[in-house]
């Protein structure tokens, strides 16, 4: 009785051409033209130049639809849009049936009335976002600021365009990402019948979840083309609660009670397994199925905790009633083509991010929200997601419709996102708060200072009505178990100068950006330290073969015309170069100087990981900015377009594992070793420490018991560098740091006592052997003298247990390689093919 259609065989063309191409929907129009050969690779050298003229186009799209007599004579149909990119018309035999206005949103279109039995025709009219809003701009009568807006690229001089449209923003470039103003339609569209009571919604309300029992609400929403009577009943884990219904014609929300007593709770990686549940709620008529629907999610209580204390006010999620240490990063879109992303990608990222030792990404406001299969794969692997609404960097226009069209996109993805455990935050927007700074007159970015009051006013109660009022109301009344941020970062809700973030406040979250942007030296990460660190990184280029997908041989130098162009920071290649002076050797060529970037980034990241950590409880978040690229380019990701894992990656890896050790030099020569123990149990073991030079002779070496507390941070040893040295050359000597139970590694580290510039490095002899029994999949390396950040690079996609790692001679280190899987497991045991060994004696 309910009945669907996903409508293929797709064509397109511009609305002022008359040749007709075959389209692949969900698709865009660029993906549409490069399979056709009309343009070019847009990621391959400059070309992304050279494609600004499609989005100052029209565009059509064009579908044929056959229905039987059966289809036409039911009680409802429905046309689905599941995603309309963005300002598209949309007709049926000839009719028009819709305006869509908002790329974030589905469309549903009763038409009954316009179609018949037999061939029908769907069209669809794509309206140029840049034609459409220069009218939007026209109208405001001022620009907009919306600094990552590339609208000079796009050929419109300064007129930034892309706060009008409810767009994805990064599709009219980011700082890390190119220009494409897509078009199209990027989800599915089908056609939906039905002529009885259909379920549209099950939402399973999490009233109060305790270990002993949850306490739900299933809320069912059905749309019926009549009245009815009937059962409904829910299921679970062969549990069923039910009752008798009586509904009327339309739709109506019914609700269920439902208790599980002990039930299996849903914890994210580190704490527990994220357990899940599947609810089936269904519509019966004497024992005859009407309609289904079942949705999975996990149960738990999932709190942000902002408590005042003796520095000021706590940030940090609460998961179940224990306190989380957030570990993640920022996720970008996988693509400047969101269609393009494929499952396998997906789960590629996701599985990156588990194996990381990572539980929460946040999904950053200037994308998307993501597909269901992203979120689905947080629910699985244990990662809590702080989700921002899309809006980033930039100021809003207020009028009434503008502000409907955020209601109701606000409205459709709570509701589609509500039923995910992984959800942990809805956050209203990306630097804005910051950005303007509405309460100091002389601070944020400089935005203020282009308006007269009157502006100002109007801007900021468009600001308020949207980010104060809108959103958190419908966050409240959709899903009020779920806490809403308005701005990332921010201090507090205060509506004086104490809303703004500032680092040393200690109260709010903080993205500390004086590493980079600044040039501050990469120890300010040890000074500058707020509660919740939601944004903070450092560049480094992919490696040889990602940047040879964009660049040939000849452009292979840091101020060529494909470098720039994959450059998006103004500053970011003279930034690297700065940094490096400072703080690495200098690479023989540019070939090097990619590597030399990566290591450049790894050692930046994990100086601030490590720092964050060790001041728990008072910082109780480290994300870094960012997880992954959307193009082929030189960002601040840890994983780049291909899915390749830069020196960061493996450096995340290590620093963010549930036990970890960190030293710190204080200016007076201390040497103080930190444990850090995420785990809710206590740890007896050994500390052991060796002094080797480096040629692997051991010069001191030291074992003692230790025993960490659960979920704490505590300095565990002391000791005066002069001590530890005595008459060792600071600039050949390295100390190794064990912490070691029984025979089990929990944690180890390296501490020099000289920076990477300032120490010489012969040229070492590695050995890779195969370990005997592995069918080629597990090696051990050693060295002969000292070898820093060793990099293994297979012929296969894959990873390596661990890559960019410092050799000891006499301290072998044994790896496995992980091919990369088009399958459930997203990494298997697999064999490389030929394994390149390179160390950093090799780049200089």
């Amino acid at each position: 009785m309910n009945q669907q259609i996903v409508l293929s065989n797709w064509k397109f063309k511009a609305c002022d051409e008359e040749e007709w191409r075959q389209a692949k929907v969900p698709g865009t129009v660029h993906t549409d033209l490069l399979r056709h050969g009309i343009i070019n690779d847009p990621f391959y050298g400059v070309n992304e130049h050279e494609l600004q003229w499609i989005d100052k186009k029209d565009w059509e799209y064009e579908a044929t639809i056959r229905l039987s007599e059966s289809w036409v004579g039911m009680g409802q149909l429905e046309l689905v849009f599941e995603g309309l990119d963005t300002y598209a018309d949309v007709y049926v035999n000839g009719q028009p049936i819709l305006f869509a206005d908002n790329m974030f949103r589905a469309w549903r279109v009763d038409v009954k009335d316009y179609v018949h039995a037999g061939d029908n025709q769907v069209r669809v009219v794509f309206h140029s976002p840049i034609t459409r809003d220069q009218g939007s701009l026209h109208k405001l009568g001022m620009e907009m600021p919306a600094p990552n807006d590339q609208s000079q690229l796009g050929g419109l001089e300064d007129h930034k365009l892309s706060v009008f449209a409810r767009k994805a923003p990064y599709h009219y470039g980011w700082d890390w990402g190119p220009r494409f103003v897509t078009c199209g339609i990027w989800r599915e569209v089908r056609l939906e019948g039905w002529s009885a009571p259909k379920i549209t919604e099950l939402y399973i309300c999490q009233n109060q979840i305790t270990a002993q029992v949850a306490d739900l609400t299933a809320e069912i929403e059905i749309h019926s083309p009549v009245d009815w009577t009937g059962r409904l009943q829910v299921s679970s884990n062969g549990t069923v609660w039910a009752r008798e219904v009586t509904l009327i014609s339309g739709s109506q929300v019914i609700k269920l009670d439902m208790q599980i007593s002990k039930p299996d709770l849903w914890w994210c990686r580190g704490l527990g397994q994220p357990s899940m549940y599947t609810f089936k709620a269904e519509l019966l008529e004497q024992d005859r199925l009407m309609s289904a629907k079942q949705v999975k999610t996990g149960l738990r209580t999932i709190r942000l905790v902002r408590e005042r204390d003796q520095a000021g006010a706590s940030f940090y999620f609460e998961l179940n009633g224990i306190p989380v240490f957030a570990k993640g990063a920022n996720h970008i879109p996988n693509d400047s083509f969101i269609p393009e992303i494929t499952n396998e990608r997906y789960r590629h990222e996701i599985a990156t991010a588990a194996a990381s030792h990572m539980n929460m990404l946040r999904v950053w406001g200037g994308g998307f929200y993501e597909e269901d299969l992203f979120y689905e794969l947080c629910d699985e692997y244990g990662l809590l997601v702080w989700q921002d609404f899309m809006f980033a960097c930039s100021m809003y226009p207020g009028d009434e419709s503008f502000l409907h069209n955020i209601s109701m996109e606000a409205e459709y993805n709570i509701r589609r996102l509500r039923n995910h455990p992984c959800i942990a935050l809805w956050c209203g927007n990306n630097e804005i708060d910051s950005a303007w700074a509405q309460y100091i007159e002389e601070s944020g970015w400089g935005w203020k200072q282009h308006y007269d009051r009157n502006q100002r006013e109007k801007l900021w109660t468009s600001y308020e009505a949207l980010f104060h009022r809108i959103l958190p109301e419908t966050v409240s009344r959709l899903a009020h178990n779920i806490a809403y941020w308005p701005s990332s970062p921010l201090r507090s809700l205060s509506r004086d100068e104490n809303q703004h973030a500032n680092t040393l406040s200690g109260e709010g979250d903080i993205h500390y950006w004086g590493v980079w942007h600044s040039v501050e030296p990469f120890d300010n990460y040890n000074r500058y330290i707020g509660r919740f660190m939601s944004e903070y990184g450092f560049q480094s280029f992919p490696e040889l073969k990602s940047v040879l997908s964009y660049a040939p041989e000849e452009q292979l130098e840091l101020e060529s015309d494909v470098m720039l162009a994959h450059q998006k920071n103004s500053s970011g290649n003279r930034l690297i170069k700065e940094y490096m002076e400072q703080y690495l050797p200098d690479p023989k060529d540019f070939k090097s100087f990619l590597y030399m970037s990566q290591i450049l980034q790894a050692q930046a990241i994990k100086t601030a990981i490590e720092a964050h950590r060790r001041n728990k409880p008072y910082c109780m978040g480290t994300l870094y900015w960012q997880m992954n690229d959307c193009w082929p380019v030189a960002s601040w990701a840890g994983m780049d377009y291909y899915g390749r894992w830069k020196a960061l990656q493996y450096e995340v890896q290590r620093s963010y594992r549930d036990i970890i050790l960190s030293v710190l030099e204080a200016p007076e020569g201390e040497i103080a070793i930190y444990a850090v123990n995420d785990l809710r149990d206590q740890i007896s073991a050994r500390l052991r420490l060796q002094l080797f030079d480096f040629y692997g002779r051991v010069l001191y070496e030291n074992d003692e018991a230790v025993a960490l507390e659960p979920d704490s941070s505590v300095q565990i040893k002391s000791m005066a560098r002069e001590s530890l040295l005595q008459s060792s050359d600071p600039q050949q000597v390295v100390l190794s740091i064990r912490l070691e139970r029984e025979h089990e590694l929990l944690a180890s580290n390296l501490f020099y006592f000289a920076g990477f510039r300032d120490i010489e490095l012969s040229q070492p002899l590695i050995t890779i052997c195969e370990v005997p029994g592995t069918n080629g999949t597990s090696f051990t390396l050693e060295s002969d003298s000292l070898a820093r950040q060793v990099w293994l690079s297979a012929q296969e996609e894959g990873i390596f247990s661990d890559n960019f790692f410092d050799l000891i001679p006499g301290v072998p280190i044994t790896v496995q390689f992980y091919r990369r899987s088009n399958q459930e497991r997203p990494f298997i045991e697999g064999v490389p093919g030929h394994v390149t060994v390179m160390s950093m004696a090799d780049f200089i």
